[in-house]
């Protein structure tokens, strides 16, 4: 196999076992997954915004999802662990099933997606972009994009910093395409220009009057003497 067609192998099957995790754990809050292969197996991390269902009671259902993916996704010895998302709000998987659930309750898609830019702003983020496709009016499909902050589209932060997530929702008129894109309020600009202010101390001398030198001194006393003689 060539380089090429592994890395496509890999690719299509790490969306295989997003797109399998995203449909088994939705009541979990289901956020992403990190594979990792190490030398002793595979090391796969699972994002979810309650852990608890995901481990099961005893360990239960963590075990039989490494059995189930061990077993239909070929992948060898897997150890998986749980992380708790601090801020669901950061995260595009659960932005973007808040909005598929709303599509599916009937919610009109401008008030989802505007209610969803407004929830991600308000919890720090420097910007997203949320764009919804499909049917949404009438029998031919287009897309409806909503952008608030600053989302860079190129560069070394968009490929290191941005987070990404595409989901879809089956509705009558047909299957609306759901594009989360968030930029986390810790990613670094090359371009970022910070401003240093002088410490207090240094602002104080600055502002302190100068006493004047002897010699001064001397000169306007001999300048007032003379216009004393003079009057």
């Amino acid at each position: 196999m060539s380089v090429v067609r592994h890395f496509i192998s890999e690719s299509l099957k790490k969306a295989e076992i997003n797109e399998f995790l995203r449909d088994e754990f939705e009541r979990a809050g289901y956020g992403g997954v990190d594979v990792t292969k190490t030398p002793l197996g595979t090391h796969v991390v699972v994002y979810a915004m309650r852990p608890g269902i995901i481990i099961g009671r005893g360990g239960e259902t963590i075990k039989r999802l490494a059995e189930v993916l061990e077993k239909n996704f070929n992948l060898p010895n897997p150890q998986i662990s749980v992380a708790e998302i601090e801020v669901p709000e950061l995260n595009a998987f659960v932005v973007g099933s808040r909005i598929t659930s709303a599509l599916k309750r009937g919610v009109h898609y401008r008030r989802s997606g505007y209610w969803a830019i407004n929830q991600v702003m308000e919890a720090g983020a420097l910007g997203v972009e949320v764009i919804i496709s499909g049917k949404l009016r009438s029998l031919r499909s287009r897309y409806e994009k909503f952008r608030a902050g600053y989302l860079p589209k190129s560069g070394q932060p968009a490929i290191k910093y941005l987070r990404k997530a595409e989901l879809h929702v089956q509705l009558k008129p047909g299957i609306l395409g759901v594009k989360v894109r968030i930029m986390p309020p810790d990613a670094e600009f090359p371009d970022k220009v910070q401003v240093i202010e002088k410490p207090q101390a240094l602002k104080e001398e600055e502002t302190k009057p100068s006493e004047a030198m002897p010699e001064e001194k001397e000169e306007t006393r001999e300048t007032e003497e003379a216009k004393e003689t003079e009057k």
